[in-house]
């Protein structure tokens, strides 16, 4: 990608605010590297691979304007290496809970190279002189992000964002198949730390996580020059107010960097951590899932307030965590969890736009397709405020990808995830249509799968074809709602085997070999 200059001058107040501080929707947006009215990217000479070809003009529109969004804030030539913008337009600048969310998109997007660049910036940012925490925003200088940092003892920083990074890098090992991922010790050092040292540094345990102190390791509060004495070590990614010790994104967070870690054990071939790790995640599970969960309202609560009791979030507060992070146990916990972002997108369509990036995804997960689709047609209309915020642009393109096209590599089987695996990481790779009546069909092109470059078309919800463009051969599990005895694959009838995936759906399987240059076509059988 050549280098864009969008204009240098950083705004003001955007310099001034933590990347995911709420204030920062009042910024001026003149900085923000947005696309004109016209649709033309400015200045822009980078193209992406990944495109989509559908009968759906509005689907088509929303998504082209997406992919020229988020590539327009990727660059090159800079000190800090290859990196994209994550965090508020103009900061110059990538942060931690940002990047890790925005990693699929980008991974779709062709920009393997910056998403592993700025996450091993965050590995290698963890320090014992922190607490064993990380950098919470780097600048294109590769330096702490001032607006964020004055030293090491003085510096933002939230506590769910060494589990979201150690959760990303296991997410992209996945679809990229890199192996520094798994053989840095750069990044291992980073994962070992953060499930051991962190996790005792900061009370984060399951046996302590419940009587912790909101602001711990604190050794500014005296003195009058101190910028983050209240924000270093903020219990969840919440920002506004100080009356909890425990967010529950923040265990949400946890156990999805405990199983995370888990794998990534296995991929080394240690499978005594892994099945240690994923006791403790599973422990953490138990945690959110009994303690945390109100069987009265039917929905978890949000928050351990500073006197120890958990309480619910405000009316007009939003929270997602326990199904974007799958902590939620299927059953009654995720139906709760789910039905309660459901009524509030009845009532209220749009969210701070941080917390309704990740909506489409975590609904279509769940099979709320067409609210889904509706929230990607909310999130990009043209006079949606901050649509510009980068978060937007890349969780639509990766929402595209694993949730209205159904993409998924995960090798952990439905129901699986306190088991070793059988095989690791292999060349499995699952499609699930999830598209609604509005778009008849949909063909995402040159999607790169580890070393795969390939096409998925579906047709409605009842057929689906895979293109195997270059690489070597691959599973492919082609995946259909409901229960049904026959698939036909290129015209020859077999039986299908049913699964159950989240939110309860039982989906209907068959798995067809595509070898390098093939296409096959998998339809339900009639």
């Amino acid at each position: 990608m050549a280098r864009r200059v969008f204009g240098r001058a950083l705004v003001a107040v955007a310099a001034l605010l933590p990347c995911t501080q709420p204030a920062r929707a009042q910024a001026p947006r003149a900085a923000a590297r947005q696309l004109p009215a016209s649709g033309a990217l400015q200045s822009s000479t980078s193209t992406a691979p990944l495109a989509l070809a559908s009968d759906d003009v509005q689907l088509m529109k929303a998504f082209t304007w997406a992919t020229r969004q988020a590539t327009a804030y990727a660059f090159e030539g800079d000190a800090v290496g290859p990196w994209f913008e994550a965090a508020l337009p103009g900061r110059q600048a990538f942060c931690m809970r940002d990047v890790a969310h925005q990693a699929m998109g980008a991974h779709a997007l062709g920009m393997q190279r910056h998403v592993r660049n700025m996450l091993r910036h965050f590995a290698a940012g963890i320090s014992d002189a922190r607490d064993w925490a990380s950098l919470w925003e780097i600048d294109r200088h590769g330096q702490p992000a001032h607006a964020d940092y004055r030293n090491d003892r003085d510096f933002w920083y939230n506590l769910p964002a060494n589990f979201d990074v150690l959760d990303a890098a296991y997410r992209m090992f996945l679809w990229s198949d890199d192996p520094a991922y798994v053989t840095d010790p750069v990044f291992l050092n980073f994962y070992d730390r953060s499930v051991t040292d962190y996790v005792t540094r900061w009370s984060l345990g399951v046996d302590s996580v419940m009587t912790r102190a909101r602001i711990m390791n604190r050794s500014l509060t005296r003195d009058p020059f101190a910028q983050f004495a209240d924000t270093r070590g903020i219990p969840g990614y919440h920002e506004e107010g100080d009356h909890f010790v425990v967010g529950l994104d923040l265990l949400a967070a946890q156990y999805a960097g405990f199983a995370a870690y888990a794998r990534i054990q296995e991929a080394r071939g240690d499978f005594a951590a892994t099945r240690l790790w994923l006791g403790r995640a599973e422990a953490v599970k138990t945690l959110v899932n009994t303690t945390w969960w109100d069987s009265t309202s039917q929905t978890f609560y949000d928050f351990l307030s500073t006197d120890h009791r958990l309480v619910h979030r405000a009316a007009g507060q939003w929270n997602s965590a326990p199904l974007y992070w799958p902590v939620a146990a299927d059953g009654a916990q995720a139906r709760g969890a789910l039905q309660g972002l459901v009524r509030q997108l009845q009532a209220s369509r749009s969210a701070p736009i941080e917390e309704q990036s990740h909506h489409p995804e975590v609904l279509y997960r769940h099979g709320e397709s067409e609210l889904a689709y509706d929230q990607i047609m909310d999130l990009t209309r043209a006079d949606r405020a901050r649509r510009e915020y980068p978060e937007v642009s890349f969780s639509v393109v990766g929402a595209v990808v694993t949730g209205l096209m159904g993409v998924s590599v995960d090798p952990v089987p439905p129901g699986g995830d306190s088991a070793l695996l059988p095989y690791f990481a292999n060349r499995h790779v699952m499609t699930l249509s999830q598209l609604t009546p509005k778009s008849g069909w949909v063909e995402l092109r040159h999607l790169p799968v580890r070393a795969n470059d390939v096409t998925i078309r579906h047709d409605g919800r009842s057929a689906s074809e895979f293109t195997n463009h270059r690489g070597p051969a691959l599973v492919w599990q082609a995946a259909f709602p409901g229960r049904v005895s026959d698939l036909l694959v290129d015209g020859t009838r077999v039986k299908a085997v049913q699964l159950t995936v989240p939110g309860g759906r039982v989906v209907s399987v068959t798995r067809v070999v595509v070898a390098p240059g093939m296409k096959v076509r998998v339809s339900v059988g009639r």
